[in-house]
């Protein structure tokens, strides 16, 4: 087998580029006017887009290789996930989608500022750009990590930085150039490329296994691999997705991310109408579900393939998922171009529209009530420079963002990459309190939300094991963290 890429990979991975390139050039627009134009497309786009779109920035790099590597170590009970989102989609659609809606909302933190004032959406919109630089940068530090590996069979810093700067430009010539309407456009191609990334190495391993599928279920039956729902209940940290847990935490979470996450909702908002905005919600879930089974049925596969062999999940003394593994020891040559362009597509989507999401959340939670108090006839097009200026900001921020972490992963044992993956969900916790005050009861003020976002950060912080030593499931963490940062609301009128 062929280390490293070969004539036929650089063929593919040139036309990808090739062909991001000339679609930025098509979607471009150099006549944007105003920052809702920028921010939401003036409530404009088509709900099929909008749905695909989002269900391209939530199959991120990690979901790409982690969900084969979930059903290879464990079942089909990840489906869970994306089955319990729906009961989250629709709690979402009926109480916090009609009021976005409601007050023409950019971002949806400008609610908290209806509700009490300009501190409270300051403060939970400052609580976002910092989860989101820690999270984003070290998620891009991983999808990094993943194409070094593929194009140069090597994880050096001069090629991990190389892999970075590849990563932010095919996202940021998106998001600079044409706003969300290009982020939600070129998120179709990006989901079309993945998804037929994960349908060719279904069909290789497929072929390759030589086994007829009645074979296949019984010998998956038999280790049972075909669990669909799982009864334990764990409150510890086992990575499992218990029923229990996803019908609590992983609610929550999904509600949190749907809801209360810019990067998400930031692009429903540019739906014409609160209820192409809802269909958009539902629809991007429906499609979630055969895509996830599609990747756990590679993990399934990558079962039986390596069922009878010791296979040492490491690369340079990195450990790496079974996808990775097999990528760089199994795939031919061709189809190992056509996977990393699929895991590139999966890692732009979730960055273009971060970019997006964090410029919105600069703009019009902080820098515009700003602005427009030292001068209220600041035009449009200025908040549209301003916007453009923060996204390259933050395109910045993420890629030393993803350095730093590679640099300190590599010098210490410190589980930093663990850490700043989980950052917006430390943060979910709190948005989930915060919200949950302010559309649910009458009490609580702008003074008490920052104690509650801290409450539920560091909550949240506690539980995990590399602080104090406890053991508490992710789901039980984002429970807790939630109901702390709800009590903190409600000791104030």
């Amino acid at each position: 087998m062929e280390v490293g890429f070969g004539l036929y990979d650089w063929l593919i991975f040139g036309f990808y580029f090739i062909l991001l390139i000339s679609a930025s050039v098509f979607l471009a627009n150099k006549n944007i006017a105003t920052s809702r134009e920028f921010f939401v497309a003036s409530n404009s786009m088509p709900t099929f887009a909008v749905a695909i779109s989002l269900l391209a920035t939530a199959q991120s790099a990690a979901t790409f290789l982690g969900a084969p590597e979930f059903s290879y170590k464990f079942d089909l009970t990840l489906i869970g996930f994306s089955v319990t989102s729906l009961l989250a989609i629709y709690i979402v659609a009926n109480v916090l989608i009609p009021r976005f809606y409601a007050i023409k909302a950019l971002s949806v933190y400008e609610f908290l500022k209806s509700r009490y004032d300009e501190n409270a959406s300051r403060s939970v919109g400052i609580m976002f750009l910092v989860g989101r630089v820690f999270a984003s940068g070290a998620r891009l530090y991983i999808a990094a990590l993943a194409l070094s590996m593929i194009l140069f069979y090597d994880i050096s810093l001069p090629n991990i930085i190389i892999s970075v700067l590849i990563l932010i430009f095919g996202a940021l010539i998106f998001t600079y150039f044409g706003g969300v309407k290009s982020v939600i456009y070129s998120d179709i191609l990006q989901a079309f490329v993945y998804v037929g990334a994960g349908v060719g190495v279904l069909f290789y391993l497929y072929t390759a296994l030589n086994m007829d599928f009645s074979t296949m279920i019984n010998s998956l039956n038999e280790a049972d691999k075909l669990k669909f729902i799982d009864f334990d209940l764990s409150f510890t940290n086992e990575g499992k997705f218990n029923i229990y847990g996803l019908l609590t935490g992983y609610l929550l979470l999904n509600i949190a991310a749907f809801g209360l996450d810019q990067d998400l909702t930031q692009r429903v908002l540019s739906c014409k109408t609160q209820k192409e905005a809802k269909r958009s919600l539902y629809s991007a879930t429906l499609i979630s579900i055969p895509v996830s089974l599609m990747f756990l049925s590679i993990g399934l596969l990558l079962y039986l393939y390596y069922q009878e062999h010791q296979v040492a999940q490491k690369f340079a003394g990195e450990s790496v998922t079974i996808f990775m593994y097999f990528i760089l020891n199994e795939m031919p040559a061709g189809l190992k171009g056509f996977v990393t362009i699929g895991a590139i597509a999966a890692a732009l989507s979730s960055t273009n529209s971060v970019l997006g999401a964090m410029s919105s959340v600069a703009i019009e939670d902080i820098y515009k009530p700003y602005r427009l108090k030292k001068d209220s006839n600041t035009s449009e097009i200025h908040f549209v420079y301003m916007a453009k200026l923060m996204v390259l900001i933050f395109a910045v921020a993420l890629s030393m963002m993803a350095v730093l972490s590679f640099i300190v992963h590599s010098m210490s044992d410190i589980p930093l990459i663990s850490f700043a993956l989980g950052v917006m969900a430390y943060a979910y916790s709190g948005l989930l309190g915060v919200f949950s005050s302010a559309i649910f009861t009458k009490r609580g003020n702008s003074k008490l939300i920052p104690y509650a976002l801290a409450g539920g950060f560091f909550s949240v912080l506690s539980m995990q094991g590399y602080t104090f030593g406890l053991d508490v499931g992710f789901a039980w963490q984002l429970v807790i963290g939630t109901m702390i940062s709800f009590l903190i609301m409600q000791i104030g009128e």
